[in-house]
């Protein structure tokens, strides 16, 4: 068995894992931070837990690393699904100056699409559906996660273990997109030398779990 977001790994056969996309999240905030122009991003989401925390955390040093002015307004529906609260509190973060919204949960991204400004996705690729609205994203790909503990039933090895690192971008648990034709080029260049250091193990983005707060 493999649980996710759970506490640890117990014998016999019990083992978890977790959508560690800290360091897309970090790329993808130096996307943003370097897109910004009123310096304000607004970043909503669902509750303030670990897994949430981490990721948005990390692109808000992204963001610091590529423009250390930006400042950051923070709210959480505590809801995993709300569309309309997640958008009105996306609607509050614009009429605050906010011109780029980090949209961990759904409907952050409809209120910027309405708004005609930009949003960050997060864990799957929503480009598709809001073209010329999200700027870049942070994937989460499982298949390393699942391959591995396939293939450990069976070759009769499996062990109650940790499999959040299979998420991490090395394993190809991970990977940042960015839509080029929004974005200044310097910064996506900047952003894609970053993952190769990453990728390298040249660069560690730290973990951060404590709740994120706004910074204005």
């Amino acid at each position: 068995f493999l649980m996710g977001s759970s506490f640890g790994a117990a014998k016999p056969n019990f083992a978890v894992f977790d959508n560690w996309i800290h360091e897309p999240s970090y790329l993808t905030g130096m996307i943003a931070g370097a897109t910004t122009k009123s310096n304000i991003i607004g970043m909503v989401g669902g509750y303030a837990i670990p897994e949430v925390n981490r990721l948005m955390n990390a692109f808000m040093e992204g963001a610091l690393a590529t423009n250390p002015d930006v400042k950051f307004l923070v709210t959480f529906i505590n809801s995993w699904y709300d569309p309309p609260k997640a958008k009105e509190s996306a609607f509050a973060m614009i009429d605050k100056g906010a011109d780029v919204l980090y949209a961990e949960r759904f409907g952050v991204s409809d209120a910027a699409k309405e708004k005609g400004i930009l949003a960050i996705g997060n864990v799957i690729d929503t480009a598709g559906d809001y073209p010329g609205t999200i700027l870049s994203s942070a994937l989460w790909h499982m298949e390393p996660t699942v391959d591995k503990a396939i293939e450990a039933v069976l070759s009769d090895s499996f062990e109650p273990a940790d499999y959040g690192p299979y998420s991490f971008m090395s394993y190809g648990g991970g990977s940042f997109v960015v839509d080029e034709a929004l974005a200044p080029a310097d910064a996506v260049a900047a952003a894609k030398e970053k993952e190769e250091e990453i990728l390298g193990g040249m660069f560690r983005v730290n973990v951060n779990d404590s709740e994120p707060k706004s910074t204005m």
